[in-house]
């Protein structure tokens, strides 16, 4: 009878750990993958972050870091575009030749793409190749004309949802004035610029945006290219990215400190993987990157789409 009893006791112990290993699983939530930069706070060298010093927060809830697996080696595999507005003014021509030194300066596990926003899509000029030189061969002028791109947030979605999915880094070095000629400026909630994130963010794609006036009149409107500049410092951020812009409408003297930065970047890149909370529906989720660790910042997109079990 007491060994019945104790069966009994053994099975019920037993029902409890699975019901709590089921209920932990589902209060676990889906697994989310996502680039991150790590950056110092002060001076040039960048610290070691290791997975223990990671922490991932959803509001008040912190999430739990699986892995924390540093972009190098076998995990090095980067496909990098270089997208250009078609409608920036001819003065693009003369910052090629920076592109093109920093196109050369990339490792060989970096796959580089050359593509030129108009008409609201991203035209690729030249698909994602380890060939460096035939990728800087792509490069070209601008056609030059006000508005060709109508604007630059449809070129990122689209290139965002044609972009064939791969274990590889997506990243993006952006070149435009930031300038919606299609919803206009002076609204911090522009739609097309919020679709463009989340296209961005849903596709893991990093973006790293450079400010370029525009050909017509609004290359050298303070009041668009302020808001274009916003749009662009919007973009960076909240992918996970940067924006480079000098605060007027004026074009910068040259691109070289801005794709250096972003080439530092690209070495310091880790790939997290996270456990995210069940939401109550499918939908995006805020959440923050962050760590301790004296000196270093996280920088990783803003937002997740969680997916409801």
């Amino acid at each position: 009878m007491k060994k019945y009893i104790g069966l009994l006791g053994a099975i019920a112990a037993l029902a409890v750990c699975i019901s709590a290993a089921s209920a932990y699983a589902q209060d676990a939530g889906a697994t989310q993958r996502m680039l991150v930069t790590v950056e110092a706070r002060h001076g040039k060298t960048v610290p070691d972050v290791s997975r223990a010093d990671v922490m991932v927060h959803e509001g008040k809830d912190r999430d739990q870091v699986t892995d924390w697996v540093p972009a190098q080696g076998d995990h090095a595999g980067l496909e990098l575009f270089i997208l250009l507005d078609d409608g920036s003014s001819f003065n693009l021509g003369s910052q090629l030749e920076s592109i093109r030194k920093f196109i050369g300066t990339q490792p060989a596990s970096t796959k580089i793409g050359i593509a030129y926003m108009q008409n609201g899509i991203a035209k690729i000029e030249q698909a994602p190749t380890s060939d460096h030189a035939l990728a800087a061969k792509a490069l070209r002028l601008p056609l030059g004309i006000a508005g060709v791109d109508a604007s630059p947030y449809f070129g990122i979605s689209d290139l965002a949802k044609k972009w064939p999915a791969s274990p590889d880094r997506h990243e993006i070095v952006l070149v435009s004035d930031g300038v919606d000629r299609y919803y206009g400026a002076g609204d911090l909630q522009d739609p097309y610029l919020d679709a463009a994130i989340h296209d961005a963010e849903r596709a893991n794609i990093v973006v790293y945006a450079i400010y370029e006036p525009g050909a017509g009149h609004f290359g050298h409107s303070h009041w668009q290219s302020y808001w274009g500049q916003m749009y662009l410092s919007r973009l960076g951020e909240e992918t996970g990215g940067e924006a480079y812009y000098i605060g007027m409408s004026g074009a910068p003297v040259s691109f070289d400190p801005f794709l250096e930065e972003t080439a530092q970047h690209l070495e310091h890149q880790y790939w997290l993987t996270f456990q995210a909370k069940v939401p109550k529906r499918s939908g995006w989720e805020r959440v923050k990157v962050s760590t301790e660790v004296s000196n270093a910042e996280l920088v990783a997109a803003h937002e997740m789409y969680v997916e409801k079990p």
